[in-house]
């Protein structure tokens, strides 16, 4: 199967000294992204690192200065959201974006749950449910499903019983990220596109690409589009064509040092991590045309290394646009 979509995603890392620096380096990695024909852009979600920690602040600034590409969130965890205050905010940029955006969610306790549950919910911390019901409570009002028992005029104000503005094809582009069966059949269940990591669980077996299928496959089947149905696959991919020696060298260095957790699944969630893809365009393509996964696939979100330098994302999206995908069978927008 040919590559119809080729996306790329960032954390947005910023020094939490200068942190404007960072802001802007990753406004200017999603513009370069839409010069080289990137079909999408995709930030990460971080929240008391110094990564982006509002997405969608970050996308509604980026919705203004380009004009084709589409923006992407993999993923905002929902446990740190409010799902109708976060469904408005996600319209609004939408509709400033002119119908670009791509949300992808995920649900869980917030991360170090029992050391931030004061802060972020000090009086409901032991009530909050952060099951799917909270994505189902988001994709209702989303999708234009009343959100409270009143409608109508007060005076000079008009009050409305669904989120304004209502975008009425955001519906269709939620995205959820998810690494197990559970999560890959509930998203299809609940008609979601499916954004597929390097991180999986070790449930069926211990194979990344054997297990990633598997998602794949039980998402489509649980979906009403069924083979159709939208499926983004990303890994970390660093394309060397025209990296300088030096460049190679770190790109061998990261990938090298992350190894060994690919060897056997981590921790007690039993997570299988993908090994990344470094070396000649040619080299990648071949490795991922031998790939299950994506021989089932036609969109991909290509991770940015963390910790690079941004004349390193520079050379691996240029090397991407121009050499990768066209291996892929890709065509720039």
């Amino acid at each position: 199967m040919s590559l119809r979509k080729l996306g790329f995603l960032t954390i947005g890392l910023f020094d939490e000294s200068e942190p404007r620096a960072g802001h802007e380096a990753t406004l200017d990695v999603i513009e370069l992204g839409e010069q080289l024909g990137f079909d999408s852009a995709w930030v990460r979600h971080r929240h008391l690192q110094h990564g982006i920690s509002s997405p969608v602040a970050v996308l509604a600034a980026a919705s203004q200065r380009t004009r084709r590409i589409e923006l992407g969130t993999a993923v905002i965890p929902l446990g740190w959201e409010n799902p109708l205050r976060l469904a408005e905010d996600l319209a609004t940029v939408d509709i400033l974006s002119g119908g670009r955006l791509n949300p992808g969610l995920s649900v869980g306790p917030p991360t170090h749950w029992e050391h931030v549950k004061d802060a972020l919910y000090p009086d409901s911390a032991d009530v909050e449910d952060f099951s799917h019901q909270r994505v189902r409570r988001f994709l209702d009002a989303v999708r234009g499903e009343p959100v409270t028992t009143f409608r109508g005029t007060e005076g000079f104000e008009v009050y409305s019983d669904r989120v304004q503005p209502h975008s009425p094809g955001l519906g269709r582009r939620l995205w959820y990220g998810g690494g197990s069966l559970r999560s890959a059949r509930w998203a299809g269940e609940n008609g979601m596109n499916f954004l597929t990591s390097s991180v999986v669980k070790a449930e069926e077996s211990e194979d990344f690409a054997d297990i990633q299928l598997s998602h794949v496959r039980a998402f489509r089947a649980a979906h009403p589009d069924g083979d159709r149905a939208r499926v983004s696959q990303g890994l970390v991919v660093i394309p060397t064509d025209s990296a300088t020696p030096e460049q190679r060298a770190k790109y061998t260095s990261f990938a090298a040092a992350r190894t060994p957790r690919t060897t056997a699944p981590q921790g007690p969630a039993r997570l299988v991590f993908a090994r990344d893809l470094v070396g000649t365009s040619a080299e990648i393509a071949g490795r991922l045309h031998a790939d299950a996964a994506f021989a089932e696939i036609d969109e991909v979100a290509f991770a940015l290394p963390f910790t690079f330098e941004h004349a390193d994302y520079v050379q691996i999206l240029t090397d991407m646009a121009t050499k990768l995908g066209p291996e892929l069978g890709w065509r720039p927008a």
